[in-house]
């Protein structure tokens, strides 16, 4: 339940949060190379990075719930044991490949 939670949670994070900024991003890039220079300045900064950290979370924490999700609506895992054993793993990929996306990132 909590799994079904966190990705309700997260894909409206996404859509509010991640449209939000992504039209921010396309809009200071239309306005110039000063406007995104500040845009660059304040996604750089500790709370921009903590807002990006937490949309890439949320996003690969979406798309793993949704390929479990994927994987429930074509028969597989149904099964209790199964079912938890994936609904409890969901969290942790989502975590892990925000880790590893991150690490790409900053390693440029």
């Amino acid at each position: 339940m909590a799994v079904s939670i966190l990705h309700r949670a997260t894909g409206s994070a996404l859509a509010f949060g991640g449209l939000g900024l992504l039209l921010c991003w396309l809009g200071c890039l239309v306005a110039g190379p000063e406007v995104y220079a500040k845009f660059q300045s304040l996604a750089g900064s500790p709370l921009g990075l903590v807002i990006l950290v937490g949309i890439s979370w949320s996003f690969f924490s979406h798309m793993v719930s949704g390929i479990r999700h994927f994987f429930l609506d074509i028969g597989a895992g149904f099964e209790v044991k199964s079912n938890n054993f994936w609904a409890a793993l969901s969290p942790v990929f989502g975590i892990l490949l925000t880790v590893a996306f991150w690490a790409c990132v900053l390693s440029r």
